[in-house]
């Protein structure tokens, strides 16, 4: 069955007249626009570019486009939470492109390929300081070292990664594909130093020869609730907790854990006591699944796998074997309000999930800091803070936190960084207009069904840390990506060609799309209310100068 899309919008004066009078007012130009997956990234990347290189079967070019972005695409095809899918243009007609698993695909058959990082420039001679191994770190160091720059990482972990090897449970994320990622990106050349603490950030500037620094510290250290707590109670936070479970080293934890939090780690927190041997992991959260900080997936997956999750409770007081809560409602405003209600709950740990705060003391000496009280640093529009030549980012600045965030933030830091070293203010280009569904006009297009990643059942998932979700394989990637529109970018389709009734629209060959004749071109829309994709525009016929007079003698 052949579907279509919503009908294409048509300029009010394109409505009434179709241009085949004596005088072409409007001609058609080719004019390439912003697919909304891209539009939607936080990481920028060119994901209709990439996904029309592996439609192809061009897996590594497709891989070489996606890392010019993002160096990371085996650990975001895992983790990211692909607000490019949302945007997806096919949502109108089936459903999303699994843009995602496309890029994972990708991402492990670099790893198992081999693929090294491009090197795009010579040696600038500039060095550059990036200050924590996290997603934002990672990704600065990569786009600076891809401009020419010298790049040294200093961490004060044991291991590369920051939250995502110690805040993302190896279920998700397994380790070995991780450190795959970051090894790359040391064989790229940029030096990564663990184990050692940056406490003064121009003292190291200085002594090392740097001309600038980034600073992408992550949320590491964990609110705490003014909850009384009798003298034996066990109270842990799940920073903490995720990071000793990623260092091998997992506390006692009893049979029954109660975690404290509606957010995405309260949900990995849970996941991971369940998988350490807890019979029970109950999840309290004051407020109602509708207002749920954590993704609606990652609540379905904890439930599935038998996490229970206590919805409108509050923590009164903590006992040794024993949580005593009360029961919230919401009011007109979505706010938790007591009612005077209280239950008891066994529970022989609670862990602390209520969102992490920054240690910025590194900053909080340099004049012109403007450090607020979750620790976060404001920065320009150029990522610079208030003291020349530090910039910061990720978890850092006031932001959503996320690892994909953490990576946009690092490569416009970059951008910025290169400018910035060179004397110079780096300036976005201006945006180009984002194609929407109602644009579209696919006349070709059979319906297809989204392809899944196979999730190992929760029966037999929940005994170890082994990854939960399969990769897609070489047909199932290439299939995947081949429902992609190319929302706004020419894909020679030939529709114009074959529409066009004077013979106007001219082939340049494989790549080079198409060229207008406009000595025949009569302005009559057909390619233009053809064109599946919005590659085309109607726009006014520039108006002839008048030719030149002079007075006759």
């Amino acid at each position: 069955m052949v579907t279509h899309a919503k009908d294409k919008t048509v300029p009010p004066d394109l409505a009434v007249w179709h241009g085949t009078g004596p005088v072409r007012s409007r001609r058609p130009i080719y004019r390439n626009q912003l697919p909304p997956c891209n539009h939607a990234c936080p990481a920028g990347e060119n994901i209709q570019a990439w996904l029309a290189d592996a439609q192809a079967g061009r897996y590594e070019a497709a891989w070489r486009t996606l890392v010019r972005d993002n160096p990371l695409p085996a650990v975001h095809g895992r983790v990211c939470y692909h607000p490019c899918e949302s945007a997806c243009n096919r949502t109108s007609v089936d459903s999303a492109v699994s843009i995602h698993a496309v890029e994972r695909f990708l991402g492990d058959l670099a790893i198992a390929q081999g693929w090294q990082l491009p090197q795009d420039a010579a040696p600038s001679g500039k060095k550059v300081l990036v200050v924590g191994a996290g997603p934002s770190g990672l990704s600065c160091a990569w786009q600076l070292k891809r401009r020419g720059h010298e790049v040294e990482i200093r961490d004060a972990g044991p291991l590369a990664g920051g939250m995502l090897h110690f805040g993302i449970p190896a279920y998700r994320l397994p380790r070995d594909v991780l450190q795959a990622e970051i090894h790359r990106l040391e064989q790229a050349g940029i030096n990564i130093v663990l184990n050692q603490k940056v406490e003064d950030v121009l003292a190291d500037m200085r002594h090392g020869g740097f001309n600038a620094a980034f600073i992408a510290i992550g949320a590491h250290i964990s609110r705490r609730a003014d909850i009384p707590a009798r003298d034996c109670a066990r109270v842990l936070d799940a920073v903490s907790f995720l990071r000793d479970v990623g260092l091998a080293a997992p506390p006692q934890i009893g049979r029954r854990v109660a975690i404290y939090g509606g957010g995405n780690t309260a949900m990995d927190a849970a996941r991971t006591a369940r998988r350490l041997g807890a019979e029970e992991a109950l999840i309290i959260y004051r407020r109602d699944r509708e207002h749920m900080p954590a993704h609606a997936f990652e609540a379905d997956e904890a439930l599935a796998e038998g996490i229970k999750i206590h919805w409108l409770r509050s923590i009164r007081d903590i006992a040794a074997d024993s949580l005593q809560v009360e029961v919230m409602q919401l009011d007109a405003e979505g706010r938790a309000q007591p009612t005077g209600r209280i239950e008891n709950l066994a529970a022989d740990t609670l862990i602390l999930a209520l969102g992490q705060d920054i240690d910025s003391a590194l900053l909080q000496h340099l004049p012109g800091m403007r450090i607020k009280a979750d620790g976060t640093v404001e920065v320009d529009a150029n990522m610079m803070t208030g003291y020349p030549g530090i910039f910061a980012g990720g978890d850092m600045v006031p932001s959503e936190r996320t690892v994909t965030v953490a990576v946009g933030h690092g490569k416009h830091a970059a951008r910025c960084i290169d400018a910035w070293l060179a004397g110079a203010r780096y300036e976005r280009a201006p945006a180009r207009d984002t194609v929407g569904a109602e644009r579209l006009h696919v006349w070709y297009l059979a319906e297809t069904a989204r392809t899944r990643e196979h999730l190992l059942d929760p029966t037999h998932r929940m005994h170890g840390f082994a990854e939960i979700v399969a990769s897609l394989n070489a047909d199932e990637a290439r299939f995947e990506a081949g429902r992609c529109f190319s929302c706004g970018n020419c894909f020679e389709c030939d529709g114009c060609y074959a529409a066009c009734p004077e013979g106007a629209i001219q082939k340049l060959g494989p790549g080079r799309r198409y060229d207008i004749d406009y000595a025949r071109c009569t302005g009559c829309a057909a390619c233009y209310e053809q064109c599946p994709c919005h590659a085309i525009e109607m726009e006014a016929e520039p108006v002839a100068a008048e030719p030149a007079t002079r007075e006759l003698p």
